[in-house]
């Protein structure tokens, strides 16, 4: 589906593209897409912080970067310590609170990276000046989300899931627990009743996960856009969702018409 998506776009007068990606194993699976609409004549422009994982320079867009206050050795030091505690064999409450406090310090990084681009005038002249057709984000963090509506451009969401079900909520796609399983719960979509009031239970404290994740976030977006806003009325803005779902390996679920399954489209290679 992906790749009849771009023969068509391929088709058609070549677009300007701003591209906003989340680093990691997510720009990883962007990156194989960005590639290609830049191949076949779109001008792409990624915008990104000087430090990063996996976000690099390429032929087939231009890369438009921007200072943080930290370091690649302090980036790398924080997500590494995330990952291993979220291996970490415990009780569920012991398991939680590291991964609370381990989100908590994934979230001040990237929170502190989007203030940074929002604050970096120079750039955003650029962009605001650069006349471009739409925004490709991923929403997992929704600082292109952010930049999408600042610009009044139209967005394309490019995930695999949001945390807390944001992605259902905002696209208002049913979402019952009843046999839509949650992540890490290893159930299946045939539960038996105790196994659905564990998988509502489960919804609980990914809330309060997420809460705290996103807050951040939609303080920024209301100080930046100067109204009130929240993430979910961002994300609710999404064009169109390519949904890197495949139903052959993950269990069937309602999608709306302008969600997109585009499973396969994954990490190719650093």
């Amino acid at each position: 589906v992906l790749v009849l998506f771009l023969s068509l776009l391929g088709l058609a007068a070549a677009g300007k593209l701003l591209v906003v990606p989340v680093d990691g194993s997510h720009w990883l699976s962007m990156r194989e897409v960005v590639d290609i609409l830049g191949q076949r004549g779109h001008e792409v422009v990624v915008v990104a912080p000087e430090v990063s994982l996996h976000i690099k320079p390429s032929k087939n867009f231009v890369m438009k970067m921007y200072s943080v206050p930290y370091t690649q050795e302090e980036m790398e030091k924080v997500f590494k310590a995330f990952f291993h505690v979220s291996f970490e064999e415990g009780s569920f409450i012991e398991r939680f609170l590291r991964v609370y406090r381990g989100m908590k310090r994934i979230t001040n990084l990237e929170v502190t990276s989007c203030e940074q681009l929002l604050q970096n005038k120079e750039l955003m002249r650029y962009l605001e000046e650069s006349k471009f057709d739409a925004v490709l984000t991923d929403p997992f963090l929704p600082c292109g989300a952010i930049l999408a509506e600042h610009l009044s451009l139209p967005s394309v969401y490019f995930l695999r899931g949001i945390p807390c079900g944001l992605d259902f909520e905002a696209t208002q796609c049913p979402n019952p627990p009843s046999y839509v399983p949650r992540i890490l719960t290893h159930l299946t979509d045939h539960m038996t009743f105790l196994q659905r009031v564990k998988n509502l239970l489960h919804d609980i404290p990914s809330v309060f996960l997420c809460d705290f994740a996103f807050e951040p976030y939609s303080k920024l977006a209301s100080e930046f856009l100067q109204r009130e806003v929240t993430v979910l009325d961002l994300l609710r803005k999404g064009s169109v969702w390519l949904l890197r779902l495949e139903f052959v390996l993950d269990y069937p679920r309602p999608l709306m018409p302008n969600i997109i399954p585009i499973g396969g489209v994954n990490c190719a290679h650093k």
